[in-house]
């Protein structure tokens, strides 16, 4: 999972940079907030995972959904903080951000760890 995590801030990372090449520093904090707004849930998500863990309980599937739940809840407001805070937001780059770190979890599985 921490895996996962660290993929998306790097996905934000090339996005931001992209994005601030393309279209300037309000392109780049655009797509930072877009990327952020989906990996600041993740780690708490992938935090509240790992202490379930180490409790020695199994991750049931009520938890693993009502963390999800509040992963997607979490999200959408951070979305909308963004939206609403940031006067001058790149729409393009905001999205390419929240695309990015999105679809970061598919690469996940190509990242080999040791064991």
């Amino acid at each position: 999972m921490h895996k996962t995590v660290l993929l998306q801030l790097a996905a934000t990372f090339v996005a931001a940079t992209a994005a601030g090449a393309l279209f300037g520093v309000h392109g780049f904090f655009s797509a930072v907030w877009g990327g952020l707004a989906y990996v600041v849930p993740s780690v708490f998500f992938a935090w509240r995972l790992w202490l379930i863990s180490l409790r020695g309980e199994h991750a049931k599937v009520t938890a693993f959904m009502a963390g999800e739940l509040v992963r997607l809840l979490s999200t959408v407001g951070l979305l909308a903080l963004a939206v609403m805070l940031y006067k001058n937001l790149h729409w393009g780059a905001f999205l390419v951000g929240l695309a990015l770190a999105v679809k970061a979890n598919l690469f996940a599985f190509l990242v080999k760890t040791r064991t």
